[in-house]
């Protein structure tokens, strides 16, 4: 019967068994295996194998059926583990749902007819496989006519034959060429019924185990990472452990830092390890001919030459002035990245005295006011403008660095030594000529990075290098790249219960697919850390935010975390209340043994910094044990309210210490949550390091611009392709009332940027903007 089609197996599923597939359904939506989420199909008890029910079947029936073919067709007892390992070869060639719904069916019927165990549910099951048999050769006789009669007026008859048999075959290649999804193998269901048992345990009482605790934490070159408040045993971490091996997460690891392809989507290496090596690795890692590290360290070198020199005041602006102002005009990896480690550096004592003089502001937003924000008070002539952009292309990061291009213009002329002079660019090699036609000196002020560089793991290139090494030295941004490489050599090296992104990893895989825990929130107790929620959301979601494995296959379990954050213990005043009595988050507590600034006032018995960890460390525990109803009662609270004043409490968290917010220490942060993300996509075979999905936008975007600019200039009704879009488009158009741009560029030749420099603004006056369309008033 394997060659039943679609049609018929429907017909089966929806007419004699119904139920036959419930609990797949249901185990499906929670992300555990095919069959162990129904009691009849229990793997830990004796002779589990995947069967169907029908009408004749009764609770005793099934299971004297279980141990009779099991008898019959081993002969002999085999335990859980063997077992579960003959379902995942059973599969090896099935993956879609209905082939594998349609496969069960086949092994158990199979099963079934070949046992001559002639007990009387075995004969019942003979009737009803008779049947059933009779049924399906019914039903393909008819959809077979059904389909001679619709192609009979395509093609002819013998055509008809063969096309059939040609697509049989194509369609059973494609299945049999197709690896089974991870959620079929023997790890997977395992750690889905392990999952069951943690489901009956409290964190209050898992706390109080001595032993469990002592092995629930990994130490690394000054770094403390706790995660004995996860929903989680040692057997958990032994179960989670033999699924990263059955996934060769070792060998990915190695693929992935000597400069193997792993990017497969887009046919690229994945690199940015790389960044941050060594330089006596050149030689090592050859990636299309090049050696890596030897083009690193020619841009790193370039790097310290520009940034030194400009500091220096041997590269000048147009006028000759020092140029003591930079901005970075770049977004989603081009600036989150950055501005991150600039925050984190901001008010680190070394940062403070190197960046004496020095500002730096970045603009990310097309939305006019981050230009305002942006440009604002700053004197053009001493200002140097960084474009970061892999292609030259980006939509937002272009619009707006043809606007600073403009503003720079505005003031000193439209020399072409304006832009040679002002404005420097980050990009790929193959976008050069773009960089060139845009006016910038490609010899001099042109820094490239590779196709191997993600934008968001390319901080530690020259797209953080540039703005961080202008403001604070070069000699800080490599502290901070030596930081990354520290966690690098562990990540590579450490075994994987010491290793603390891969334990990250994959506990984050355990939260996610088994525990259904569909959020995460990181909380650094520094508020130099504001950023770092920002940059991880995007490095996480934008990176594991898929639906597809390696193979093109549709994942079948849980992927892909929704991340948020914000600084503690300001979060604690706006989303904890969620934390402990709202829907489970696994919580990611972040702080440190020394401030980088700490206060004593007078009259306190703790420093400001003791206050704020006092705060990282209650946290987690009130997440974790709650509050009884008992101990509420206790308190002499109104009955009533007994309920309103209850903590549940076993809710998952982890804590990392280090010893202070430094550049190096934010290295080591930034590479920790960079691998994270990768051991997570390699548990779940996706692809952690392409973005398709926010092409569609983009596309989209350009369309309606189109649109507008038609509706605005033509003065017609648009028509975007559907009655609600439309309807939405021309309410904007009608209501801006605003002229097309090219009308106000004869009565208003300068940008909407253009400003009196910051001494002419001193002491303050009004701003020198009016109107509803942001132009200069003459």
């Amino acid at each position: 019967y394997v060659g039943i089609d679609t049609g018929i197996t429907n017909t089966i599923t929806q007419g004699t068994s119904s139920s036959l597939f419930s609990s797949k359904a249901s185990s499906r939506r929670k992300g555990s295996s095919s069959w162990s989420s129904s009691n009849d199909h229990d793997p830990n008890k004796k002779g589990f194998a995947p069967r169907m029910n029908t009408h004749a079947d009764t609770a005793s029936s099934r299971e004297g059926r279980k141990e009779s073919n099991q008898n019959d067709n081993h002969n002999h007892s085999i335990g859980k583990h063997q077992q579960l390992q003959h379902e995942e070869s059973t599969h090896s060639n099935t993956h879609s749902h209905s082939n594998n719904k349609l496969h069960r069916f086949d092994v158990n019927m199979n099963m079934n007819m070949n046992n001559p165990f002639k007990s009387h549910d075995a004969k019942d099951d003979q009737i009803d496989i008779h049947h059933m048999a009779h049924q399906q050769q019914h039903h393909r006789q008819t959809h077979q006519n059904r389909m001679s009669k619709i192609l009979s007026h395509i093609m002819p008859p013998q055509a008809q034959t063969q096309t059939q048999h040609n697509q049989s075959n194509k369609n059973d290649n494609q299945k049999s060429n197709l690896p089974p999804l991870i959620s079929r193998s023997f790890e997977w269901k395992k750690l889905s019924q392990h999952a069951k048992y943690i489901e009956t345990t409290h964190l209050r009482s898992l706390l109080q185990d001595q032993t469990r605790s002592d092995q629930m934490y990994a130490t690394h070159d000054g770094l403390y990472f706790d995660y004995t408040r996860q929903r989680i045993t040692p057997e958990t971490m032994d179960l989670l452990v033999d699924l990263a091996q059955k996934q060769n997460l070792n060998s990915k690891i190695q693929d992935m830092v000597n400069g193997v392809k792993i990017n497969f989507t887009e046919d690229r290496a994945v690199l940015h390890t790389a960044l941050r090596g060594k330089r006596e690795d050149q030689g090592k890692i050859i990636v299309d001919g090049d050696d890596v590290m030897e083009e690193v360290y020619d841009v790193l070198d370039q790097i310290k030459y520009f940034t030194e020199a400009v500091r220096s005041g041997e590269i000048r602006g147009f006028t000759g002035k020092r140029l003591r102002n930079i901005i970075s005009v770049g977004i989603g990896g081009s600036y989150l990245g950055p501005e991150f480690l600039h925050e984190c550096l901001k008010t680190e004592p070394e940062g403070i005295t190197k960046s004496l003089g020095y500002t730096l502001r970045f603009l990310s937003n097309v939305d006019p006011v981050d230009v305002e924000r942006a440009c604002a008070d700053l004197d053009p002539e001493e200002t140097l403008i960084v474009i970061v952009s892999k292609t030259f292309t980006t939509a937002e990061t272009m619009l707006n660095a043809r606007t600073v291009r403009q503003w720079l213009w505005d003031f000193m002329g439209d020399d072409k030594e304006v832009v040679r002079k002002h404005v420097v660019a980050v990009s790929s090699i193959s976008s050069k000529e773009k960089v060139e036609a845009f006016g910038i000196d490609t010899e001099k002020y042109f820094f490239r990075f590779w196709d191997w560089v993600g934008g968001r793991y390319s901080v530690c290139s020259a797209v953080g290098g540039i703005p961080i090494s202008l403001l604070y030295g070069y000699d800080l941004f490599e502290k901070f790249l030596q930081g990354a490489h520290s966690i690098d050599e562990h990540f590579i090296n450490a075994p994987f219960k010491e290793n603390i992104p891969v334990i990250m990893g994959l506990l984050g895989v355990w939260n996610m697919s088994f525990m259904g825990y569909n959020a995460r929130t990181t909380l650094p107790y520094a508020e130099a850390l504001l950023k770092l929620p920002a940059h991880i959301q995007q490095l996480d979601m934008e990176s594991n935010g898929k639906k597809a494995t390696r193979s093109g296959q549709l994942v079948d379990y849980p992927v892909g975390e929704i991340d948020f954050g914000e600084p503690g213990t300001n979060g604690q005043h706006s989303f904890f209340q969620l934390l402990h009595m709202g829907q489970v988050v696994p919580c990611e507590f972040i702080g440190f043994l020394r401030s980088q600034h700490d206060i004593c006032i007078d009259g306190e018995t703790v420093s400001a910094h003791d206050e704020l960890m006092a705060n990282f460390f209650a946290q987690p525990d009130a997440l974790a044990n709650g509050k009884t109803a008992e101990e509420v009662r206790v308190e002499g609270v109104d009955e009533d309210l007994i309920v309103h004043r209850t903590f549940e409490g076993n809710r998952p968290s982890l804590s990392i210490i280090a010893p202070k917010l430094t550049a190096y220490s934010c290295g080591q942060l930034l590479a920790i949550y960079e691998h994270r993300t990768a051991v997570q996509g390699f548990i779940w075979d996706i692809n952690s390091f392409d973005q398709w999905g926010v092409e569609l936008g983009k596309k989209l975007a350009t369309d309606v611009k189109n649109y507008m600019i038609e509706s605005r200039t033509k003065k017609e009704k648009i028509d975007a392709g559907n009655p609600a879009t439309s309807r939405l488009l021309n309410y904007y158009v009608e209501m801006s009332e605003q002229n097309p741009c090219e009308t106000l560029w004869d009565t208003n030749p300068l940008t909407s940027v253009t400003r009196k420099t910051h001494r002419e603004h001193f002491p303050p006056v009004g701003h020198d903007l009016t109107g509803h369309d942001g132009k200069l008033k003459f």
